[in-house]
């Protein structure tokens, strides 16, 4: 059950089939991110800022962790890759994709993500002023 203005994601009308066996939600400024039992990820709200996660649907099976800055989410995925879709300022991680394996770890600010990899290593991605893209 959700609540609140639609504007701000408060409204999940459209996807409330889907939300069952629900394990943990994230939340960007106005939208929402449901991590179901079995894995996968069902999103509402504000497109921008990241209630369409169409364009990443596919592999978002199996995620293990969440994390949202301001206007976008990215997950961490079995295999240990990530995936992140949302606002393409913040989280647009193409730049570093190469980089973004074994991930064992994801904390976001306002606008920038890092991944923590199993060999200790730092992967940065988002607005430069909030501790994005690092490389």
């Amino acid at each position: 059950m959700t609540w609140g203005s639609a504007l701000f994601g408060g409204d999940s009308t459209d996807v409330q089939d889907q939300l069952r066996s629900v394990q943990q939600i994230h939340a960007t400024g106005a939208a929402f991110a449901a991590i179901l039992a079995d894995g996968s990820v069902v999103t509402w709200g504000d497109r921008e800022f990241g209630g369409d996660s169409s364009g990443v649907r596919d592999q978002l099976r199996r995620v293990q962790q969440i994390k949202a800055t301001g206007t976008a989410f990215a997950a961490i995925l079995s295999d240990g890759s990530i995936a992140a879709w949302g606002n393409p300022e913040h989280g647009d991680c193409s730049k570093v994709q190469v980089q973004l394996t074994n991930v064992q770890q994801l904390e976001a600010t306002h606008c920038a993500f890092a991944a923590i990899r199993s060999d200790g290593s730092l992967v940065t991605w988002g607005i430069p002023e909030y501790g994005g893209d690092r490389w």
